[in-house]
């Protein structure tokens, strides 16, 4: 909040609208630096960055990521929310649907980088108000379909492998052999699974899979000579 001293007095005046950047990113090897990158090409000026990492956008909500949770409640009228593209904010229809149209209801404004789309709710014109609602639909609806193809293209690929008698590995753990013991330890000792998940660089879900797959977790690291 800005200061404003006057000969009558203080003056506490509201803050300056803000642009924040909301990035994630599904695995723990990728990071957000080309998203905020791509929306400073584009043309905005960033203010905050908040990004959730190693966070699948098909089976979490918004709600239900650390980061995304910390975004709805620093969010005020006013503000503009920037994504690279909806999917962004996830790839379930009816969430990232309910999302935008929440976050236009509180007079926030949601501009994508790709293709410089524009949401808010300032207009009052039914017929402006369904093509934008069918936009951000059809959009929401692409960005679903195109992650549910590729997981199937994914799972025919294994699947193959795996018919052809090829060696399949699984995907390559996030972590050694001496921090998946770390791990191991701590959980027996602490079983706080977001502290341990910040001390090791891990994500909670990684953790997660450690403390209820430890068998699978450590067959893993054995086929990949970890």
């Amino acid at each position: 909040m800005d200061i404003t001293l006057t000969d009558t007095g203080i003056i506490m005046n509201q803050s300056a609208n803000r642009t924040v950047l909301y990035a994630r990113v599904s695995t723990a090897e990728q990071n957000i630096d080309h998203q905020k990158t791509q929306a400073e090409a584009a043309g905005f000026t960033i203010d905050d960055v908040v990004a959730d990492l190693g966070t699948s956008g098909i089976s979490t909500t918004l709600a239900e990521r650390p980061e995304g949770r910390r975004l709805a409640d620093m969010l005020r009228r006013g503000d503009t929310l920037v994504v690279r593209w909806v999917d962004r904010l996830g790839l379930n229809y009816q969430d990232v649907t309910d999302t935008i149209r929440m976050f236009m209801r509180q007079g926030v404004v949601v501009r994508t980088v790709i293709n410089n789309m524009t949401f808010d709710g300032a207009t009052t014109d039914p017929m402006q108000e369904a093509v934008r609602d069918a936009l951000i639909a059809f959009m929401v609806a692409t960005a679903q379909a195109q992650a549910e193809a590729t997981k199937e293209a994914q799972k025919a690929g294994i699947d193959a492998a795996k018919s052809n008698g090829a060696k399949y590995r699984g995907g390559k753990p996030s972590y050694d052999r001496k921090t998946f013991q770390r791990v191991v330890d701590r959980l027996a000792t602490e079983g706080n699974v977001s502290a341990i998940a910040r001390g090791e660089g891990l994500t909670r879900q990684t953790v997660l899979r450690i403390r209820d797959r430890q068998a699978d977790c450590e067959a893993a690291l054995t086929k990949w000579g970890m």
